[in-house]
């Protein structure tokens, strides 16, 4: 697998061309969203911050996997309580000046899987619904930090999510970046939804 890092932009005038299959990746800001993007992409193209919230720019890299070619794009993170009001305000702008603006075929919601959904998590669920999801693009809650709770309790807890988002089961990930756990599965969808027509751009 080879990946490289594209740009980083904060509006729509600093996106690249949507000129490969794209997948977009939100969650809050101490989910592990950066940590997984490194194991997925088997290199360090995020940067892994001990700050929360210190991602303010939607950064995409370019994946090369068994043929397939696509985009991951790194939203920034919410929820980080400690962070200044201005930069929370800026945390939607930014945002629904990409969803508006990039023809996605999956959006990845990256929740931690020992923790209850917040309402945060509900918004912006029901924030992907109404853009991307309306367009067509897949949305996958990704549990992360699975290594963290004990098996017998992974099954229900992803479950539990699909119960509230509405959704089957089956498009519920269970992932571990500290020993790759479901790794290989989040890499193998990501391929396959590679290779079907892209959605509509808004």
């Amino acid at each position: 697998m080879r990946s490289r890092f594209i740009t980083s932009a904060t509006d729509p005038s600093g996106f690249p061309p949507s000129d490969r299959a794209e997948f977009a990746f939100f969650g809050r800001s101490n989910v592990g969203k950066s940590t997984l993007l490194n194991r997925l992409a088997g290199a360090k193209i995020a940067r892994v911050s001990r700050t929360p919230g210190r991602t303010q720019l939607v950064n995409f890299f370019d994946v090369d996997a068994g043929g397939r070619a696509f985009r991951l794009a790194d939203l920034p993170g919410y929820g980080y309580a400690a962070a200044p009001k201005a930069v929370v305000d800026r945390f939607e702008p930014i945002v629904l000046g990409y969803l508006k603006h990039r023809p996605v075929r999956a959006a990845l919601l990256l929740l931690d899987i020992r923790r209850d959904l917040q309402p945060d998590d509900l918004s912006v669920w029901s924030m992907l619904e109404e853009t991307v999801g309306d367009r067509g693009a897949e949305l996958w809650p990704v549990l992360t930090k699975a290594d963290k709770l004990p098996k017998a309790r992974r099954k229900p807890a992803a479950y539990a999510v699909a119960d509230r988002f509405g959704i089957d089961p089956a498009h519920v990930v269970v992932t571990s970046a500290q020993d790759r756990l479901g790794i290989d599965d989040l890499a193998t969808r990501l391929g396959a939804r590679a290779a079907t027509p892209p959605p509509a751009e808004g």
